[in-house]
């Protein structure tokens, strides 16, 4: 009964490891100056986010460009 136990938790925890990885690479990134602090590109990961530079994203990778 432990086996069927440890089998059952291990497969509901890897299930919720690979969604928070799927949501984890596919938030947009937007990538800064380094110099000027302002946005230069918005590179989105989804098909369906539409997001640039003047209407960023509420949640997103913050990457520091020349």
């Amino acid at each position: 009964m432990n086996k069927l136990k440890g089998l059952a938790t291990g497969s509901v925890l890897g299930i919720i490891f690979g969604f928070a990885l799927n949501y984890a690479f596919n938030i947009p990134e937007v990538q800064m100056s380094h110099s000027t602090g302002e946005c230069m590109k918005v590179v989105n990961f989804s098909e369906s986010d539409k997001f640039t530079c003047d209407d960023l994203p509420s949640r997103y990778n913050h990457v520091w460009v020349k």
